[in-house]
């Protein structure tokens, strides 16, 4: 229970898109504390029972719901609206999905594939997949954002300027979060939540996990920002660096290429290493693996770099 918020956004109140002529599901002053209780990605289509079957029957309209809106009382179009994430409510949950056509690699494994997560939402220890794999969890939202100014109403899945679908896992208790605000009100909503999620989250899905979720909503006047920017309160990888990493590189002159390269490079080593099946590597590296760009000056190749936490498999 969240005895410092003020109001509560019920499962009930969610959609799926952005307008900004969506109506208010909440009108709130600046600087009160809410308690959002969200949908996983699915909007509830993949239970704890579900099977790889069940992916062929999803409705993709029905995908990253995201609860809300709130209009802030006074948020006018070049303001920031200030998010500070409060604290994160697990389910216990979750589930992780190669769904063919979506993620990194389609051309590789145009297969459907799921697996199911159960974790202890009160400790939140390393949540185990398949015999050997534990991973360190760290909720966070993958879609939050306001709406845009353009009318019409648009899809909740790319990211956008005014946020949206960011997948960023930073995004965690105790970081802030500034949005660009387009339209009188902000029109603010969350969602998507996880329970992990490597950067890149490579095979299009994370540790999708039903959660509720407790923000504070406050306005920076005429902050005039161009995207989203945040700021975290400590160190963003200390929960995976405990026993280093292994790390596979893609080189070349696409950024896109490299990429591809160096997560099906790991998926290769995990095989041939821990005797993985790859389309399960494969969604292992989507939930805790993290690309990164090494170089971007020394024309004309770049390096991309994909960093496996060994505390996973150690």
């Amino acid at each position: 229970m969240c005895v410092s918020c003020q109001h509560t956004i019920h499962r009930a109140s969610h959609h799926s898109g952005w307008s900004r002529d969506f109506a208010p599901a909440l009108r709130a002053e600046p600087g009160s504390t809410i308690h959002f209780e969200c949908l996983d990605a699915s909007g509830g289509q993949l239970g704890p029972g579900a099977t790889a079957a069940d992916l062929a029957g999803l409705d993709f309209g029905r995908i990253n719901p995201v609860s809300g809106p709130v209009f802030v009382e006074g948020a006018e179009p070049g303001d920031a609206l200030k998010v500070s994430f409060r604290r994160f409510v697990p389910s216990g949950t979750g589930w992780t999905a190669n769904i063919p056509g979506f993620g990194l690699l389609t051309d590789q494994f145009p297969e459907p594939a799921l697996h199911n997560w159960t974790y202890d939402p009160a400790t939140m220890a390393p949540a185990l997949y398949g015999p050997k794999a534990r991973v360190p969890l760290k909720p966070f939202a993958g879609t939050v954002g306001v709406a845009p100014a353009e009318a019409g109403h648009h899809s909740v899945v790319p990211p956008r300027r005014v946020g949206g679908n960011l997948d960023i896992r930073d995004l965690a208790a105790g970081t802030v979060l500034y949005l660009p605000v387009e339209v009188a009100g902000a029109l603010f909503s969350i969602g998507d939540t996880h329970a992990a999620q490597g950067d890149g989250e490579v095979c299009g899905t994370a540790i999708e996990s039903r959660m509720d979720v407790e923000l504070t909503l406050d306005l920076v006047k005429g902050a005039n920002l161009k995207s989203p920017r945040f700021t975290t309160d400590g160190p963003v990888t200390r929960h995976l660096d405990g026993a280093g990493y292994e790390a596979t590189t893609g080189i070349g002159p696409d950024l896109m290429t490299a990429a591809r390269e160096s997560v099906s490079r790991m998926i290769d080593l995990l095989a041939a290493e821990h005797g993985m099946a790859p389309v399960d590597a494969y969604m292992l590296c989507s939930v805790c693996g993290d690309l990164r760009i090494s170089e971007i000056v020394d024309q004309p190749n770049w390096v991309v770099s994909f960093m496996f936490p060994r505390i996973v498999l150690s």
